[in-house]
């Protein structure tokens, strides 16, 4: 005999697939749009979102935290090519095909990270500087870290309505952007510093609704 409560775990694992992805459209579009938007788009009632998430902040903190782990991911697997050019080279493409920044960078501010996000995100650190530094003797001498986060979320700005093309563009643009920084003539200004890059994370005025 079927086991109903496994029946209904099953369901409840879809619904939250579903939920997520029309968070993930919705917040895009307008990231002050109320959770009641994505239930209808995701095709269920309210109360079967809040059964699984207790606010929009709650929503909003899973949907970054999913691209943090997926950007630690992209990075591990990375770091296991031997060659140093082309495991930052795999990394790199792993996190714009897999559109990692669209979303963090879009909703940074407008949640309070947990104690979990903020280990991971020193941890997704740590693994982004050591495929830096690894590549570093092929890069320009005036080339840091900062500079892979500000790379990242230009090719997360490349959208337009179709996703493959979407995908096609980026590619490209990814590939312009890497090779500039390979070793040649030297940058103009400075590089970001740490407060032009983390200024977005601080809490906005408004809160989520």
């Amino acid at each position: 005999m079927a086991n109903p409560t496994s029946g209904r775990s099953r369901q409840a694992a879809r619904n939250d697939v579903t939920i997520l992805a029309a968070a993930k459209e919705v917040f895009l579009a307008d990231k002050r749009a109320p959770v009641a938007a994505v239930a209808e788009r995701a095709g269920v009632g309210i109360s079967a979102l809040y059964r699984r998430y207790a606010g929009k902040e709650d929503l909003l903190r899973r949907l970054c935290h999913d691209g943090l782990l997926t950007f630690i991911d992209q990075a591990e697997r990375a770091a296991a090519t031997a060659d140093d050019w082309a495991a930052f080279e795999a990394f790199v493409h792993g996190v714009v095909e897999a559109d990692v920044h669209s979303l963090t960078v879009h909703l940074a501010g407008t949640f309070t990270p947990t104690e979990e996000m903020s280990a991971d995100a020193v941890r997704a650190d740590a693994l982004a500087t050591a495929l830096f530094e690894r590549a570093r003797p092929q890069m320009r001498a005036e080339a840091v870290p900062a500079d892979l986060t500000m790379l990242l979320e230009m090719c997360a700005a490349v959208r337009v309505p179709d996703p493959v093309r979407t995908t096609s563009l980026r590619r490209r643009y990814l590939a312009m952007l890497l090779d500039g920084l390979r070793a040649g003539m030297a940058l103009p200004g400075p590089a970001p510093s740490w407060a032009e890059l983390s200024w977005r994370w601080l809490p906005r005025q408004d809160p989520p609704v």
